[in-house]
């Protein structure tokens, strides 16, 4: 699904940016080679940073 319509960053590029370590929307866009423009998607791309886990915040990697 198409998440930033003026990058076209699906779900999927979002998710593995943030997969690979992004942890700021700037982060997550400059991973898929995006820029921050109307900013209509930054909600959703903090919402996905928040909903998965970290190295930090689950050392163990347990769910």
């Amino acid at each position: 699904m198409i998440v930033c319509l003026c990058n076209a960053l699906s779900d999927a590029q979002l998710a593995d940016a943030i997969a690979k370590g992004a942890r700021r929307p700037k982060d997550v866009y400059c991973a898929c080679g995006g820029a921050a423009q109307c900013g209509t998607c930054t909600k959703t791309i903090l919402t996905m940073i928040r909903e998965t886990p970290t190295a930090s915040t689950n050392p163990a990697g347990l769910p």
